[in-house]
């Protein structure tokens, strides 16, 4: 059963306000006061590190040994956008080189956009299971804000830069990955207004569908969750969705939301991390992981652990 062997994390200091947004992308002062007063968005992640800099940061907080580095045999790149960096360099490469990993078969996952980090989880742990060894591999998420279709969502969202480094195992006693839904919604794909409109009016029952699915397919009623990790779009969204499946608003970890922005397919990790810290998971407590991403149609996506 595929498990989550470790988690490290790379969050920046550095912080851009949603007022630095205003000239650049034409918001109103009403605008900038409904993010940071209704979405409880006030500020994203920077910083000064190149997109390698912040994989190898991320990585060397997951602080392996000696004998995990050799064991490592896949390295999953999960990201929101297609093309990260300007060719022909390669951020992810290097960033293994770096930290001793040259050796692992490396690519990107980013079919499902923001809810990639899901899919490689679920991808990394069919590749061990089909080896039937005691190999290992690596999800790693996290991009920089370079474009300003990367800084920010009109009226939904704020990119934040950070990065993840997860551990994946076939099998382990922690962490244990119980379920896993995707549902892929190609009637998305396309930027007509018509399109994000309908986008947005489903997609809370969307994404609520999922987590309910994904509770269902372990066995579990939604009283049986522990705790939700959310991304970390922006409260609203959590609010409506958490309404629509009646789960309590205070069991989603929210926290990061107004600081951190939306790390992109990073976020899941960070606030496994957060959650962890801070006792929200105990021994034994069942948790949802969430996401939805949208780009090349849309995905709706929930993985249920026990920890």
């Amino acid at each position: 059963m595929t498990t989550l062997a470790a988690v490290g994390t790379f969050v920046p200091t550095d912080r851009v306000p949603i007022e630095s947004y205003a000239e650049a992308f034409d918001l109103t002062p009403m605008q900038v006061r409904v993010f940071r007063r209704y979405h409880k968005l006030g500020s994203a992640a920077r910083s000064a590190e190149t997109l390698t800099g912040l994989l190898r940061l991320a990585l060397a907080d997951l602080a392996l040994s000696d004998e995990q580095r050799a064991r490592v045999r896949y390295v999953l790149y999960a990201r929101t956008f297609p093309v990260v960096v300007p060719y022909p360099h390669n951020p992810l490469h290097q960033a293994l080189q770096d930290a001793g990993l040259g050796h692992a078969q490396a690519f990107g996952v980013g079919q499902q956009a923001c809810a990639s980090g899901l899919l490689a989880v679920d991808l990394a742990g069919r590749l061990l299971e089909a080896d039937g060894d005691d190999g290992l591999a690596i999800v790693l998420a996290g991009e920089k804000a370079f474009t300003g279709e990367a800084q920010f969502v009109p009226e939904t969202s704020m990119f934040g830069e950070g990065a993840s480094a997860c551990l994946v195992a076939a099998s382990g006693e922690r962490d244990r990955l119980l379920s896993y839904v995707a549902r892929l919604r190609g009637e998305f794909d396309g930027d007509l207004e018509e399109v994000a409109a309908e986008f947005q009016r489903i997609y809370h029952d969307a994404l609520g569908e999922a987590v309910t699915a994904a509770v269902a397919k372990a066995g579990l009623a939604l009283d049986d969750i522990a705790v939700v990790l959310p991304h970390n779009v922006n409260q609203v969204a959590w609010q409506r969705t958490c309404k629509r499946i009646g789960y309590p608003l205070e069991r989603v970890l929210l926290s990061h939301v107004a600081d951190f922005g939306h790390v992109f397919c990073a976020d899941a990790f960070i606030n496994h991390r957060t959650a962890v810290e801070r006792g929200l998971l105990r021994p034994g407590d069942r948790y949802v992981i969430a996401a939805a991403g949208a780009g090349r149609g849309a995905a709706f996506s929930a993985m249920v652990l026990e920890h």
